[in-house]
């Protein structure tokens, strides 16, 4: 995993740490790794929708940028459906649309249109 863990910034900004120390405690302690948390029921489902900055590049392979951020679905129908990305924006756009969909009863979200 060397040199493929981030942390954020003081702007929010994704930055490389290979202090794997550093990194496993900023990543205990700082609350803004969750990004978006939304629970709400679909009929007699509960569904939680969560969006948070992962910590480590989860991009394959190697090289490009670095897919840090994933948006997942627990619960209901699409249990463990998920999205990742390369960006925080990409990322808060894809949640709110899932939230809207699942909400309004719009499947068709889960195709290739919003895969990022």
């Amino acid at each position: 995993m060397m040199g493929r863990q981030y942390i954020l910034d003081e702007r929010g900004e994704p930055q490389r740490c290979d202090d794997l120390m550093q990194w496993a405690k900023w990543f205990d302690q700082d609350e803004r790794r969750v990004v978006r948390r939304n629970t709400f029921y679909v009929g007699d489902d509960e569904i939680r929708v969560s969006t948070v900055f992962l910590g480590a590049d989860h991009g394959w392979p190697p090289g490009g940028p670095p897919v840090l951020w994933e948006t997942m679905i627990f619960g209901g129908d699409h249990h463990e459906e998920q999205w990742r990305y390369t960006s925080r924006d990409d990322a808060i756009r894809v949640h709110e649309q899932v939230v809207y969909d699942l909400m309004h009863g719009m499947p068709k979200l889960f195709g290739s249109d919003t895969e990022c």
